[in-house]
């Protein structure tokens, strides 16, 4: 029986050659105790082997609708399922993290009680079993003690982790959703999430971090990949801010150099007491490279979005 008290939820899940995962997470997200939901699954993944897993995961639950994308991009990803959501609300999590069954209600109840939030981000914790990836590998976590604000009027930071957001779908749309020369799989490989939680401040919304919503997060890194991801996220960041500087942003070049004095801060820390060093300084050089790369893309003032030139 359809609740007829809670707002449909779409969710959107999007996934690249993680047949392996991607039935977990879908399972847990066809299990929620907010039954009102369709789920969206947006694969870029060059073989059957993903469909396949995600179709044995939903056992025939007509609340999946499968997509296939044969360009590659997280964030076009992200905007092909945001055009495709057939509701107002729209959560979204990765294809190696499992939700417990409140992930959604906890969600609708965070938007219920404050109506002026548009973005929510939620923790992204480690499974519930301690330890669970191979030795030597580490699990990124996004831990929030209490809830809070984020926003012009509050004060903005760079702050959230895809694994664990949803929006108001008018938000995305308004905002002309997320730029899809940032993000994993594009040019400019990272941070669409924090240049989307920018541009809506920048409009005027409010994000909440909200520690009631989690997920569990299975994705483990061995040291081995931190030097690639570490490359990614400077590539990104430095690429995020420096479209809004080409904008006429003092604010956030104000921000980008105090990322980059915070950055320079902790390597000289690390060099006085003869730490080691080098994914700081692969983050720093790689922050300049997404910098200098940024050229390579036109700017659209209105919506603050990267275009081919």
């Amino acid at each position: 029986m359809r609740s007829h008290l809670m707002e449909t939820i779409s969710v959107v899940i999007c996934t690249c050659g993680r047949a392996d995962m991607i039935g977990a997470a879908v399972s847990s997200v066809l299990q929620q105790d907010h039954p009102d939901l369709e789920l969206i699954v947006v694969d870029q993944s060059a073989d059957e082997s993903t469909r396949l897993a995600v179709l044995a995961a939903a056992g025939g639950d007509d609340r999946l609708r499968y997509l296939h994308l044969p360009e590659r991009g997280l964030s076009r990803a992200y905007n092909r399922g945001v055009r495709e959501a057939r509701n107002h609300l729209i959560a979204f999590t990765d294809d190696d993290c499992v939700a417990p069954p409140d992930w959604l209600r906890k969600i609708h109840a965070a938007f219920e009680a404050n109506p002026d939030v548009d973005l929510i981000y939620g923790q992204v914790l480690e499974p519930v079993i301690p330890n669970q990836g191979a030795a030597g590998t580490v699990i990124p976590t996004l831990p929030i003690a209490t809830s809070r604000r984020i926003s012009m009027r509050h004060g903005f930071r760079v702050f959230g982790m895809g694994a664990n957001f949803a929006a108001r779908r008018r938000a995305l749309l308004t905002l002309g959703g997320f730029d899809e020369i940032l993000g994993g799989g594009g040019p400019l490989q990272s941070a669409q999430d924090f240049d989307f939680a920018y541009r809506l401040c920048r409009a005027g919304g409010t994000i909440l971090l909200e520690p009631d919503v989690v997920v569990r997060h299975y994705g483990a890194r061995t040291s081995e990949e931190w030097p690639a991801t570490i490359r990614s996220y400077g590539i990104g960041v430095g690429g995020f801010y420096i479209k809004h500087v080409r904008a006429g942003d003092f604010y956030a070049a104000r921000l980008l150099a105090r990322e980059l004095l915070s950055g320079c801060a902790r390597l000289a820390k690390r060099i006085l007491f003869r730490q080691p060093t080098a994914l700081y300084t692969t983050f720093l050089g790689n922050v300049g490279i997404g910098i200098r790369s940024s050229f390579k893309f036109s700017v659209d003032r209105r919506l603050r979005l990267y275009a081919p030139r």
